[in-house]
């Protein structure tokens, strides 16, 4: 296993690349956890090692079952392990914090007011970013941690609220997906016996079967008929299943798991054991925390499912994932990344112009009004506004995309724009992007959104939605 060679970029003045190291702080704000890499950059390389890590169980998955929100008491936990882990990051002197949110609070309706409340209180950005995206970013944190040999991948990421596949051959991805199936979500939602009865047992596995069957088509459909691809497992669920089996295999666990290699035939027999032990039994297993005993049987079912599903019969550990993964973003955005992913440096521009094909739009109309656009914007710049390049960014894909309602129907087609491209997936984007992509291409008609409109505030951002 090797990490992954990352030449510097031959387009890049030298002067723009400082050859000291630097030092980034990455967090996963997970449905289960929330975890934390900060690792020292070393850009002349550039390559990155990481240098310490940190890591809460608190459960944000666990939401109000009645109304959907996260609780108190969890909201409570998230702000106690950011600010532990602005703490870490500060004594280590890292130059940023980089923050993503994921499944639990994209999907809780009070998610927005959790992550205002972390701005407040802690001065730290959280963005909110959809499940393509972080397949996206989980493909480029495991890139960066495996030699792909040009060899078609399989990447399988098991969260608390969602499971996320990737197909891709070091390059860019040929498919990604994200599944509302999780460990979290499962155990919460469908398993009430100690030990879990047959029945249920049955059941979830059949659910978890039909949840993955689309995604795994999709992907399916994206592979050459000869191609026979290498699957690789990230998250905390498929490194403590691949933990246990190697315990009782080998008698001692691999360091590092990167690497370590579990089979579909030794998974079913871990699953079959585990389903026979009780709560209280699974959290005596040697390395087995309490709060993973209680998630692993639903974990290891969707597992075990998708190997089957993608009739493949072994599956090799991968320790990089989303963390890492917003680490090799990071660098590519501060230009520290050359050719080798030379079509992640593109990714949101690729985005615009794959979702314009996709709904038919008129790109040389597209490309003429935001030619206009951005001449304005430039023209005006600290006359009239003190926006910058992100915001400039935003009004390009706004002008490019500003007519694709039309897919729809030409009338009204600005209000069906905002839907389709606030529900496109487009890539490389955080939500609020989106969001103020989305209501550019709205409100492109002259009219200003109305008082009685229903406003959305994020972050200090006025979002009309209508």
């Amino acid at each position: 296993m090797k990490l992954l060679d990352l030449s510097p970029d031959s387009s890049l003045d030298d002067s723009s690349v400082e050859v000291q190291d630097r030092i980034l702080a990455a967090i996963d704000v997970g449905t289960n956890s929330i975890h934390m890499a900060v690792v020292q950059i070393q850009p002349d390389i550039p390559s990155f090692r990481i240098i310490a890590r940190e890591k809460a169980t608190v459960r944000l998955g666990d939401r109000e079952k009645l109304t959907g929100k996260l609780t108190p008491e969890a909201m409570e936990r998230a702000v106690a392990a950011l600010r532990r882990c602005q703490e870490v990051a500060t004594s280590l002197h890292a130059e940023a914090v980089i923050a993503v949110a994921t499944s639990a609070v994209r999907e809780a309706i009070n998610g927005r007011e959790f992550l205002k409340r972390v701005e407040d209180e802690l001065d730290l950005t959280i963005d909110l970013i959809s499940g393509p995206e972080e397949a996206r970013r989980i493909y480029l944190g495991v890139l960066s941690g495996m030699d792909f040999s040009n060899q078609p991948h399989v990447i399988i990421d098991i969260g608390g609220g969602s499971t996320e596949l990737i197909l891709g051959d070091g390059h860019e991805p040929r498919s990604l997906s994200s599944t509302k199936v999780g460990a979290v979500r499962l155990t919460a939602e469908m398993v009430t016996t100690d030990p879990i009865s047959g029945e249920e047992f049955s059941y979830v596995q059949a659910y978890v079967r039909g949840m993955l069957e689309r995604s795994i088509e999709d992907l399916q459909a994206h592979l050459k008929p000869v191609e026979r691809p290498r699957l690789v497992g990230t998250s905390g669920t498929i490194e403590a299943l691949v933990t246990l089996s190697a315990r009782e295999k080998l008698g001692f666990i691999p360091t590092p798991l990167s690497g370590y290699e579990m089979s579909l035939k030794d998974l079913r027999d871990l699953v079959n054991r585990l389903r026979k032990l009780s709560y209280a039994e699974r959290a005596a297993l040697p390395g087995m925390s309490e709060r993973r005993s209680e998630i692993i049987i639903a974990g290891a079912l969707i597992l075990q499912e998708a190997m089957t599903l993608l009739h493949l019969d072994s599956i090799t550990v991968c320790e990089r994932s989303l963390r890492e993964g917003l680490v090799v973003d990071w660098m590519l955005t501060h230009g520290l990344i050359a050719d080798r992913l030379r079509f992640q440096r593109s990714i949101r521009q690729r985005s615009v112009l794959k979702i314009a094909r996709k709904y038919h739009v008129n790109l040389p109309h597209g490309k003429r009004v935001a030619s206009f656009a951005l001449s304005l914007f430039d023209q005006t710049q600290g006359l009239l506004h003190q926006w910058g390049d992100t915001e400039r960014e935003l009004l390009w894909a706004a002008a490019v995309l500003h007519n694709c309602g039309h897919f729809v129907s030409h009338s009204a087609h600005h209000k069906h724009s905002y839907y389709l491209i606030r529900h496109g997936d487009l890539l490389g984007y955080t939500e609020v992007e989106v969001e103020a992509i989305a209501n550019l291409a709205r409100y492109h008609r002259k009219s200003p959104p109305k008082k009685s409109t229903p406003t959305t505030v994020v972050w200090g951002i006025s979002n009309s939605v209508e």
